[in-house]
């Protein structure tokens, strides 16, 4: 397949990410159209990340000095946020564990790969400030290209952290300015390992960590606009491109273990791809829908079947494309993982959201406003999860909302596509005017 209109020759890309579940999936969905383009795309990642990257057709190029997972179990996850005491911590660990603790070894990475073979563009995670500092030092064009919403403390853009709705007075605005300040000093906890990559690297030395992202051609948020939150005006070097959602493997279906013609709803429960502590709330989800009248598939992903009991309603399987099944489910009870989130909606189903931390609290906010559906903690009781589960199957309002969301994410014009955005910035795009924190 030919370039597009926007270059008269095959470009060279250079994705970088790391394995956090859903950081993989949306950039390789990205990748493999730029492919389908005739692009030469490399994929540097994690080594579990390389049997999902080469099924798109990419060439896989793993990490050596920063960290570098073999697989997606809970034993090889360098940040373990699960076992932190809070929120806060567990943001602390990805930085010192990720983000900034390891940003030179990432930098060296990203260096050694360009010096191996030049990109004309490097699209990378927003976790990776180390590749970002390694193309500013060597005057190399990027992107950030995100998974999910916008997670730095960007002027203009919804404050991130606790989940809260827009501000709607005075009081609220000041609300969400304290997050943003909070933000930027968080993000300062790694500025100090951040600025001595950039010594390393002879680049002057930063006032906020969270400035390194200012330093991108584009920040792309692999969002919809219709999902988040209304912005006055969006920042300038900030472009939504709709959620990236890869397609499942080629003949890959769904058999159900239930009759053709049973009528009882079917109620997929879906939680993180990677390992959340979350076998306890699997189990009480099971358990508040044993005896009801519904269907219910579980996939567990990292939880060992030996952790869960399943009543007799209730089918575990390990792993399920879930486009595959959310076609025929009428609710979809998750994490609030971004991709999950973003999947049910293309499906108009409401979800149950038990956010377990991360960027979930954001995207249950973001459902729960729009009444498409319902939020209770992970450590909700059986008896609750039940009321929940049954208010969304009663209540024709809650599917109705969801419909509509969906349908707006759906309808949402692709005024700036992944992959013409990205073709247009390694061509010939001008740098983009940035925003400091």
């Amino acid at each position: 397949m030919k370039p597009s209109s926007l270059t008269s020759r095959p470009l060279r890309f250079l994705f970088t990410t790391w394995e956090g579940g859903g950081t993989v999936g949306p950039p390789i969905a990205a990748a493999a159209r730029l492919l389908k383009r005739g692009h030469h795309v490399r994929f540097q990642s994690d080594e579990a990340s390389r049997t999902d990257a080469e099924a798109a057709g990419l060439e896989f190029r793993p990490w050596h000095k920063a960290p570098n997972r073999p697989n997606r179990g809970p034993a090889t996850c360098p940040v373990r946020d699960w076992e932190a005491a809070s929120p806060q911590e567990g943001i602390r660990r990805l930085m010192d564990k990720l983000m900034f603790g390891r940003s030179l070894d990432y930098a060296r990475d990203v260096i050694a790969e360009l010096e191996r073979e030049p990109a004309d563009l490097v699209v990378t995670s927003e976790m990776l400030p180390g590749v970002m500092a390694a193309c500013e030092s060597r005057g190399q064009r990027f992107a950030v290209l995100t998974s999910n919403l916008c997670f730095y403390p960007i002027p203009g853009m919804p404050a991130f952290g606790p989940g809260l709705p827009p501000p709607r007075n005075r009081e609220e605005e000041e609300i969400h300015e304290q997050i943003r300040t909070a933000t930027i000093g968080m993000f300062d906890h790694g500025l100090e390992s951040l600025n001595h990559t950039r010594r390393v690297l002879k680049l002057p030395p930063l006032m906020h960590a969270a400035n390194q992202v200012h330093t991108a051609e584009r920040y792309l948020l692999g969002t919809s606009r219709a999902f988040d939150f209304p912005i006055a005006r969006l920042p300038e070097f900030i472009r939504y491109v709709g959620p990236l959602l890869e397609d499942a493997p080629a003949g890959e279906g769904w058999s159900s273990p239930w009759p053709e013609l049973d009528p009882r709803p079917l109620v997929l429960v879906g939680f993180s791809t990677t390992y959340q502590n979350h076998a306890g709330v699997l189990q009480a989800v099971m358990d508040a829908m044993a005896g009801m009248r519904v269907r219910v598939l579980v996939t567990l992903c990292q939880v060992s079947p030996d952790e869960v009991n399943p009543p007799p309603n209730a089918c575990v399987v390990s792993h399920l494309p879930h486009d595959v099944v959310m076609r025929d489910a009428s609710l979809i009870i998750t994490h609030g993982g971004h991709g999950t989130v973003m999947r049910a909606l293309k499906h108009r189903k409401p979800l149950l959201i038990m956010p377990h931390g991360r960027d979930q609290d954001e995207n249950a906010i973001r459902v729960t406003e729009r009444g498409a559906g319902l939020n209770i903690p992970a450590s909700s009781a059986v008896e609750r999860i039940r009321e929940a589960v049954r208010s969304l199957l009663e209540n024709p309002a809650l599917t109705n909302a969801a419909a509509r969301l969906g349908e707006a994410i759906t309808r949402e014009p692709e005024d700036h596509a992944v992959e013409d955005m990205l073709e247009e910035l390694a061509a010939h795009a001008d740098r983009a005017r940035r925003f400091a924190c």
